[in-house]
């Protein structure tokens, strides 16, 4: 991520969102390996397009187009039954869902590295705040959790963990910003920044809970043993990244 040329790196996440696509198609309910693969082969078809188009303007519609989509699914995390039976209509827009998830996620981290020469700090930054966030949520919700942040979709969530993730972001946000040369204002605003990013990695690590309970497995996949697949390992961060790099286009940074 640090150290290779933006090319090499879009080949590599390329191939993990390729992976996050296949398991998303079997969650969303695609019994047919040949129609999964088609609907996976459109997606990677769209990530090429988009890598090599050079409208910027296609860029920053398909980041925008996954804020917007993780706003909404904050609605659906509310109903938890929506589009649970496993009908055609459900499973289009499951797939859908996923789409949504993952494109703009690349389209935000490919435009962070992208807009960086080496070494490519600021999308190690984005990534490591949403697993730092992580981290410190597990331990702050195992030491102090006693409500639960979502029952009915991920009973080991707890409010407390959150509070400790959102706490733990914005330091790391802040030593982080400062370490890049941020400074003043800005920097308050990039806290802000992160703080939101963390925030919808949550959303995303819900939703994702959400759907596997509606197809009635445990793992998305089984790429990384005793850890599940590509979408358990990444589903905040698909949600984070079109958030934080909107924010830090905004930002001028």
């Amino acid at each position: 991520m640090l150290f290779v040329p933006t090319p090499a790196f879009v080949g590599s996440i390329g191939l993990i969102c390729g992976i996050g696509m296949w398991e998303w198609t079997r969650m969303s309910g695609m019994r047919s390996r040949p129609w999964r693969a088609v609907a996976v082969a459109i997606g990677v078809g769209a990530m090429l397009a988009l890598y090599f188009t050079s409208s910027i303007t296609l860029w920053w519609a398909f980041i925008i187009l996954g804020c917007i989509a993780w706003i909404a699914m904050i609605f659906w995390l509310k109903n938890f039954s929506f589009a649970a039976s496993p009908t055609r209509e459900h499973t289009a827009l499951k797939l859908a869902a996923g789409m949504l998830a993952i494109l703009p996620a690349f389209a935000g981290l490919m435009r962070i590295h992208q807009t960086q020469a080496i070494p490519h700090t600021w999308a190690l930054y984005a990534m490591f705040m949403v697993w730092s966030a992580d981290s410190i949520a597990y331990f702050a919700g195992s030491r102090w959790g006693r409500t639960k942040l979502a029952p009915n979709i991920s009973p080991g969530k707890t409010r407390e963990g959150l509070y400790g993730a959102l706490i733990g972001s914005a330091v790391f946000a802040a030593i982080g910003g400062w370490l890049l040369d941020v400074r003043g204002v800005t920097l308050v605003l990039l806290v802000l920044v992160a703080l939101i990013s963390v925030a919808f990695s949550v959303v995303g690590d819900l939703f994702e809970s959400l759907i596997k309970r509606h197809a009635g497995v445990k793992d998305s996949g089984n790429l990384f043993p005793g850890h599940g697949g590509v979408c358990d390992r990444l589903d905040g961060v698909f949600a984070a990244l079109p958030f934080f790099a909107l924010g830090k286009a905004l930002l001028g940074l």
